[in-house]
């Protein structure tokens, strides 16, 4: 799309001075030139924005709605009655290892700790399978959820350990998905399209952009 951009820029530069185009009238040309090629390349690559975004509007009520029951069994609510205390019950014994009652605090702070490492992996690993250079507004989104993933912290130690493992489990089998989905022969697989942007081997370029990154923090480049 940026060369298509570029390309309408300079169309539009040179019917300006043939046709005598006045700045309203150019600006309309264009933006109604960009429109129709940006629908153009929806329909031939069969790629819409709302089709990548799909799948959080059903992931996030669904996550807020497990959370808030799993708050209501904790707290025995809305009403204290014998199946919800024997449910709170349940929870008080049927934790494991750093974690034996699940109506309380992690007070290991290994779940939060891990919740909060595994959704900035998330963020970088789509960041760093990215072949074009990122746009302000991603930028800004990008920094916007590393600030939210970090800000999860403090909260998920603030909970009980039932609602981290929740969160952490979730985050985990989101960061085991996009590993596998950024895999060419699992979107043949799934008959996923191939796009021009489609990295032939990702786990390598993901590894360079790491390494890349290391390298450029002082004191951990090798001198």
């Amino acid at each position: 799309m940026p060369d298509i951009v570029k390309e309408l820029k300079q169309e539009t530069a040179l019917a300006i001075k043939m046709y005598n185009w006045d700045e309203k009238m150019a600006r309309m040309t264009y933006n109604r030139s960009v429109r129709k090629q940006w629908n153009n390349l929806i329909v031939r690559d069969n790629c819409h924005p709302f089709k990548a975004s799909l799948l959080l509007w059903f992931q996030i009520p669904m996550w807020i709605s497990l959370s808030v029951a799993l708050r209501n069994l904790v707290y025995m609510l809305p009403t204290q009655d014998l199946d919800a205390k024997l449910t709170f019950t349940e929870l008080t014994v049927g934790g494991f290892g750093f974690i034996p009652n699940l109506t309380i605090v992690d007070s290991s702070l290994i779940l939060p700790m891990a919740l909060g490492i595994i959704n900035l992996t998330i963020i970088e690993l789509q960041t760093l399978s990215k072949v074009n250079a990122p746009t302000k507004f991603q930028k800004y989104m990008t920094n916007l959820f590393r600030g939210l993933s970090i800000f999860m912290v403090p909260i998920a130690a603030s909970v009980p350990s039932c609602l981290v493992l929740y969160w952490t489990t979730s985050s985990a089998y989101g960061l085991i998905q996009n590993l596998t989905l950024l895999s060419p022969k699992v979107k043949r697989f799934c008959r996923i399209p191939k796009t021009t942007t489609e990295l032939q081997h990702p786990y390598q370029h993901i590894a360079t952009g790491i390494r890349y990154k290391f390298n450029s923090v002082p004191g951990l480049s090798k001198s």
